[in-house]
């Protein structure tokens, strides 16, 4: 029997018939199980079921908790976290996931327990709409037996009616869906929704009190009724529990502000926080690093908004209507609910809804409750799965979730436009010249054009190599090109090689050859998947994941409907006067001549070290670009977009936008906008800020052990002091999402020198 069970495949499921008995005195406890002080004498074993298919991974593999990877001696296979989603329900089959989702249960329970115990009557409101719940937020469009309809952004309306149903008290628990970038380690665009609303007495801290109790009641439960599942959890991530005050700290926003700017916060453009725009997630963060510094607490509340970056439906300060009835509640320094009071006045409703362009008879059942008689009444509503991701302090909202949705969902693979059709959308835009490889052994006419080969095969960080600072390695056999900067050794080479997907290994190999005749060590960066797999797997280089493509579908985004700051920015560009004018590759030398002044301008009022792949040489290779320029009342330019040709599948790269010194507040949102606009009238499915950093580094294939928290040490120190991810929070506002690119070296190739290596060069003058 011994022999056959040895035979038996992991993941097995066995039925065991034997005696469980405690092991012999002489024999240590058995470590390889969940319960150590037993074993069983097995007398009968059958397999149940056995897998029909090698397994992506092994489960033991995403069971093994954090400090086993942190010895210096570890060998541990360990599971990217793109590998681990991909096949989510074998992870679904450790240890951490089980504990988090007997809490992630146990939050509802609480919840659901507190208000039924309150007189609170639990609905179940539907998920089709005929209108947004909330202007200005991206909503699913479903055809509705010819007819649109929406996915519910939120039960928002439904509770609100029931109020005026007389209802006094509601709650639900239901699916919440936004169409809206969610490529953050806090968003999704479905998670489940925690709201509820209530009717009030006199005032609308009488909600806010209440949430208060509720969250306390629900933290505490946690801590005592979930203690095992939360050591568990600790295990593979790490925290302290959370610290709730008895006296929950309560600030006006302007107060936080106040906070922020006595810090010496700032905004990414260095300029002072505004009172009446919304907090940043950046912003959030370091006020709750500051509410922790004075107050010790990791649970608190912001009250008084702004009204401007509230839903129409929210409730004006009385006393300054610049202000609202309004309040978030946060943990660990992120927003966890939004709430407030709402307008129960039918006129004042009406007159909120059209100053956001929402017409109320086209939410007419909604606007007759209040038409009829309502009370006054306040609530909130709560994601699920994010109070879990910082209770627990996950780090990535995504491991709260069961089947986490977000837009990288539901790619199909081989179902993309064919490339005639992508080139004939594109070409609308612009379609400079291209060129092909030759195959090897065939070669005819002269070695292509950099630039041609560019638009032909190329990606954002290839457009780099047009800058004199890089060095350009042609392929004698095929005219494929490789870029690179020979810094202190090594060859940072960054980007895909420049040929078709085919010819890859073998422009490879020559290139590798090269570095070793020059001397070089190579580092090879911001590659996709197909380049990876041949350096990871064929090669055995190791590969990381730490940077990303930021792109976006202009077809399915218009930034100006699904954030409300570019929305409001926007409108204030079209007040100040700012027009639009777009240009081709042929422009009047005057024009040019004043936008490279501008330029010059720009880049001398730049503060900080520059981490950046190329100088500002938006006038290089203007066969494969395209210009757009914003100007003033006065008709001075004050920003500036300059699009450069890629890959068909690629579309093109938003190579730069510039706001220059002076502009007017939201020119830049203003130019973008149009650009992105622009793009998505034409048909063009894809465009690119370029590489941006993510959040956390992730190791993909060959790296375990020490060298991965080395790995990540050294990248969340260099993320922190040059403020890595400010571009992508930046342009996430205008919908974009992080195609992950990677960082692949050979063995030994990415320590402390290979780290200073690319560090040098990306900040080096270009």
């Amino acid at each position: 029997m011994v022999r056959w069970a040895e035979g038996i495949s992991r993941e097995s499921i066995v039925l065991v018939e034997g005696v469980i008995q405690r092991p012999p005195p002489d024999q240590e406890d058995v470590h390889s199980t969940t319960i150590h002080q037993y074993e069983i004498k097995i007398a009968k074993l059958h397999v149940v079921s056995a897998p029909s298919t090698t397994l992506p991974y092994q489960v033991e593999d995403v069971s093994r908790p954090k400090e086993y990877y942190e010895r210096e001696d570890a060998q541990f296979v360990r599971v990217g976290e793109r590998t681990r989603l991909d096949h989510r329900v074998l992870d679904l089959r450790s240890p951490a996931s089980h504990a988090i989702f007997r809490i992630h249960a146990g939050v509802c329970e609480l919840f659901r327990s507190y208000l039924t115990e309150r007189h609170f009557i639990e609905i179940h409101s539907s998920k089709l709409q005929g209108s947004s719940t909330e202007s200005g937020a991206a909503v699913f469009k479903v055809d509705y037996f010819r007819r649109p309809a929406y996915l519910a952004q939120s039960p928002q309306l439904a509770k609100q009616m029931c109020i005026a149903a007389d209802m006094d008290r509601v709650f639900e628990i239901g699916p919440v869906f936004r169409a809206e970038n969610s490529n953050t380690h806090r968003h999704l665009t479905e998670f489940t929704g925690l709201d509820l609303e209530m009717a009030i007495d006199s005032h609308y801290h009488e909600v806010v009190d209440l949430l208060d109790d509720l969250f306390k009641a629900i933290f505490e439960g946690l801590q005592s009724k979930f203690r095992d599942e939360i050591e568990t959890v600790k295990q593979f991530y790490p925290s302290d529990d959370v610290v709730i005050l008895d006296k929950t700290p309560r600030l006006k926003f302007s107060e936080g502000i106040r906070m922020l700017r006595d810090s010496g916060w700032t905004e990414d453009d260095g300029s002072e926080l505004s009172e009446t725009d919304d907090l940043s997630t950046r912003a959030e963060q370091r006020l709750g690093q500051l509410v922790k510094e004075k107050y010790g607490a990791d649970f608190y509340i912001i009250d008084k908004f702004p009204l401007e970056v509230r839903p129409f439906y929210t409730m004006p300060d009385p006393e300054d209507n610049r202000w609202s009835n309004s309040y978030d509640f946060f943990l660990r320094g992120e927003e966890i609910l939004s709430g407030g009071q709402r307008i129960h006045v039918a006129p004042l409703l009406e007159e909120r809804m059209r100053e956001d362009g929402v017409d109320p008879e086209t939410m007419k059942e909604y606007v007759d409750g209040f038409r009829w008689g309502c009370p006054p009444h306040g609530g909130g509503g709560v994601g699920l799965e994010r109070i879990v991701m910082l209770f627990l302090k996950l780090g990535n909202i995504r491991w709260a979730s069961l089947f986490p949705r977000d837009p990288r969902s539901f790619i199909v693979r081989g179902q993309d436009p064919t490339e005639a059709a992508l080139v004939a959308a594109n070409s609308l835009i612009l379609h400079g010249p291209e060129s092909t490889t030759f195959q090897p052994g065939k070669k005819s006419g002269d070695i292509p054009p950099l630039e041609n080969l560019i638009a032909k095969y190329g990606d954002a960080t290839n457009t780099s190599w047009t800058d004199p600072a890089w060095t350009v390695w042609r392929d004698k056999a095929t005219g494929a090109a490789v870029g690179y900067i020979p810094e202190n050794g090594f060859a940072v080479t960054f980007g895909n090689p420049l040929c078709p997907a085919d010819q890859i290994p073998r422009v490879v190999k020559a290139y590798l050859a090269h570095l070793h005749e020059e001397n070089l060590k190579p580092i090879w960066g911001c590659i996709d998947r197909t380049t990876e797999q041949y350096l990871a797997e064929d090669l055995g280089w190791g590969a990381v994941i730490a940077v990303a493509e930021e792109r976006i579908n202009p077809t399915e985004v218009d930034p100006a409907e699904n954030d409300k700051t570019v929305r409001r920015k926007i409108h204030r560009a079209e007040r100040e006067g700012v027009k639009i004018i777009e240009v081709g590759p042929e422009m009047d030398p005057q024009v040019k001549k004043q936008l490279e002044e501008r330029c010059q301008e720009w880049a001398k009022n730049r503060k900080g070290t520059q981490i950046h792949l190329t100088g500002v040489r938006p006038f290089d290779d203007m066969a494969h670009r395209k210009y757009y320029y914003a100007t003033d009342k006065d008709g001075k330019p004050c920003a500036m977009v300059v699009l450069a040709q890629l890959a068909p599948k690629h579309g093109f790269q938003i190579k730069w936008a510039l706001e220059f010194p002076g502009a007017p507040l939201g020119a830049i949102e203003y130019i973008l906008t149009y650009v992105i606009k622009k793009l998505g009238d034409a048909g063009v499915k894809s465009a690119t800020f370029g590489a941006g950093a993510i959040e956390r580094m992730h190791p993909a294939e060959n790296v375990r052990g020490f060298r991965v928290k080395a790995l990540e040490k050294a990248y969340n120190g260099l993320s922190t002091t040059f403020h890595l991810t400010n571009k992508g929070d930046f342009r996430s506002k205008f919908g974009s999402w992080q195609d992950p690119m990677y960082i692949c070296y050979p063995k030994g190739g990415l320590g402390v020198k290979g780290i200073d290596a690319i560090m040098s060069m990306l900040q080096k003058e270009k």
